[in-house]
């Protein structure tokens, strides 16, 4: 009998990379209503530069002019392309901003790789669903709280003292997150955390995030808008 060849199951194909950001446009348009006006002058803005240098320096010649365009026409998608990126960025932080939560997906997604970070908070208020998040760098211990300033700034004070308590000499700084005017949006957490004086060694960071996560943040109530089955432990980035 002739054997029966199993046929190995196709791996589903990724999508394109046109068809990628084709997906990431339409979810920014339902966001940003300017998105497509920009990167159309994104586009062509370049491609009118380009025009124009050629008419001035091209002094007629065809090959300079078309040259010249073409670099234009290049500029100008590598414009739009960026465009595209920071506005998809502010798209997406405006879905989850206010949401209990979101502190933690930007630790996990948008850290820089000097530090670490978990999604998960170090402590919550069951009631309110304030949250306190720590990331560990070369800039020292930084507790981000989540939620109004006059809630949760003594939750921070006390989450100092305990990193104090154990890490007397490692410089420990507070920000803020949440409806207050002059609170941090979410999309500038990684920004200013890079921002910080470096103070310690990579050794040094690794050695305070193990002796900080040592300590254990056992039964925290977690807020509603974390997902505790997708919850990773931390890691460097």
């Amino acid at each position: 009998m002739a054997r029966t060849k199993e046929k190995t199951p196709k791996k589903p194909k990724e999508d394109g990379r046109l068809k990628q950001m084709w997906q990431v446009l339409q979810m920014t348009r339902r966001y940003d209503k300017n998105v497509v006006p920009l990167l159309l002058l994104s586009l062509l803005g370049p491609v009118a530069i380009g025009l124009i240098v050629a008419l001035i320096i091209g002094d007629g010649n065809v090959f300079t002019i078309v040259l010249c365009i073409i670099a234009g026409f290049l500029a100008g998608i590598l414009v739009a392309l960026m465009v595209l990126s920071r506005r998809a960025e502010t798209a997406a932080y405006g879905q989850i901003e206010g949401q209990p939560g979101a502190v933690g997906a930007v630790l996990r997604s948008s850290l820089k790789r000097t530090w670490r970070g978990s999604e998960m908070p170090v402590a919550v208020n069951a009631k309110t669903q304030d949250a306190i998040y720590r990331a560990v760098g070369r800039g020292g211990v930084v507790l981000i709280g989540e939620g109004p300033k006059s809630r949760t700034t003594r939750m921070l004070e006390d989450e100092r003292r305990k990193v104090l308590r154990v890490l007397p000499n490692v410089p420990v700084t507070l920000l803020f997150v949440g409806p207050d005017e002059d609170s941090m949006k979410l999309q500038k957490i990684s920004s200013k955390l890079a921002r910080i004086k470096p103070t310690l060694t990579k050794p040094e960071v690794l050695a305070v995030d193990n002796r900080l996560t040592s300590l254990g943040t056992a039964n925290l109530p977690i807020p509603k808008g974390v997902d505790p089955m997708k919850a990773r432990p931390q890691r460097g980035r």
